[in-house]
């Protein structure tokens, strides 16, 4: 397809979207409901194309983690859905009043919030990721443009006929279907007003070195959990193992363990013995190493690498730091501004660990896997930023808006405001 062809497209998608956002929240809010349900009524045809999808993927030998990130079973689509549902029964996004301001009499300046317009969503082997982002696009009253891996190519479109079927066509919604087509719409500056990429670093930084278009997401997700000297010794255990294990391939699974030396030597060992369970692979540095009586089973020694390596499988990295000073710099010169957390019973050290980690989600005393969208309340995510314009962390409806600044007046010019007998402004902040 020209890129002129694909840029009617892309327009048609944008007029859709502007139809979409002069509906009411209540009738959106009811399309997502007809959506939850379509897809209920159809899971026998999602699991069918599912099922197709990984057999493919495990005949062509793709790793764990993404054959992980690519499998729909029924606890990943019922999450979704209920996902879906609470998006529905969110407050709406689009026309809240964020500032109000009284200029002079008669002259009211305020910011409101709207719709971003259209969205491009590039992602691998995630094909609940699509269920996600077109719930918060429908609530936002966005348009929206997929991309998913050709791993998932029979389940995204499945996912996309089913919603197509139960939202009258759902104009406001494109399925693209090649490599070519990405960067096809890495190109459409002007016609598509944000990208979103979810999937493996390479290909996040792929997306961010070829597009003018503003991108929002992260590129890795190397989270750290640090055991300060102070933290109880079986809630550390618990909280570092979930962080781990509970699901390996998350981009908000630990993948660095830092020990405070005055905890070193009764954590470890009892940390080593909950990862064995699991069949955890430890990269431990010289000093957890000497702990752990050396190199056996599943323990190896680590390379420099390892703390800048992002697993995303039964694999994590271990070292012993001196206090929270070293822990802090590790974060800083290792980590990806993601998720870290700090298991400590010290007031000080939870405060200074909140105020010096520069990460987008900063955790004490629990799993770095509650960085989630829907964990937050946010019904759902479309994915996690690090940077820091726009979004950060978890990315749900409010993400999906923009503001303008609407100022009514009664006539005013500036020339009035200008010179020496003008009009003075009043400035009066007025309540939401």
């Amino acid at each position: 397809m020209s890129v002129d062809s694909s840029r009617m497209e892309y327009r048609a998608v944008r007029k859709a979207a502007m139809s979409l956002s002069l509906l009411s929240d209540d009738e959106r809010s009811a399309m997502l409901l007809r959506m939850a349900d379509g897809l209920q009524r159809n899971r026998d045809r999602i699991f069918q194309a599912n099922g197709e999808d990984l057999a493919q993927a495990v005949s062509g030998g793709t790793p764990d983690a993404l054959l992980h990130r690519l499998k729909l079973d029924g606890s990943k689509l019922e999450g979704a859905l209920e996902g879906v549902r609470t998006v529905a029964s969110l407050p709406c996004p689009v026309g809240r009043v964020r500032e109000r301001r009284l200029l002079d009499e008669g002259l009211l300046l305020e910011k409101v919030t709207y719709p971003i317009g259209v969205i491009g969503m590039v992602f691998e082997a995630r094909p609940d990721a699509l269920i996600q982002i077109v719930s918060l696009a429908v609530k936002s009253a966005n348009g929206i443009i997929l991309k998913g891996g050709r791993e998932a190519m029979r389940t995204n479109s499945v996912l996309v006929e089913i919603i197509r079927e139960s939202l009258d066509g759902a104009p406001f919604l494109m399925l693209l279907s090649s490599h070519s087509d990405v960067d096809t719409m890495l190109s459409m500056e002007g016609d598509v007003d944000l990208i979103i990429p979810r999937g493996s670093n390479a290909f996040v930084r792929y997306c961010m070195d070829h597009t003018h278009i503003p991108v929002l997401g992260h590129a890795d997700g190397i989270c750290s959990v640090y055991v300060d000297r102070s933290a109880d010794l079986d809630l550390a255990v618990k909280v570092a193992v979930d962080s781990k294990v509970q699901y390996p391939a998350a981009c908000n699974a630990a993948e660095t363990v830092l020990v405070h030396e005055g905890i070193a030597g009764d954590f470890i060992p009892a940390f080593r013995a909950e990862l064995d369970r699991y069949g955890v692979i430890i990269h431990a540095d010289d000093r957890s190493l000497a702990i752990l009586g050396g190199e056996s089973g599943n323990v190896v020694r680590a390379l420099e690498d390892d703390f800048h390596t992002e697993f995303l499988s039964l694999q994590l990295a271990l070292k012993v730091v001196d206090g929270i000073d070293e822990a802090i710099a590790h974060i800083a010169s290792h980590g990806s501004h993601h998720t870290d957390a700090i298991i400590t019973s010290d007031e000080t050290s939870r405060r200074r660990f909140f105020s010096e980690v520069d990460s987008a989600d900063v955790f004490s005393n629990c799993s770095t896997r509650f960085a989630d969208g829907f964990r937050f309340g946010l019904g759902a995510e479309v994915g996690i930023s690090t940077g820091k314009i726009h979004a950060r962390g978890p990315v749900g409806l409010e993400g999906l808006t923009t503001t303008k600044w609407q100022l009514s007046g009664s006539g005013q010019t500036v020339a009035e405001y200008s010179g020496s007998d003008a009009r003075r402004f009043m400035h009066k902040d007025l309540p939401l």
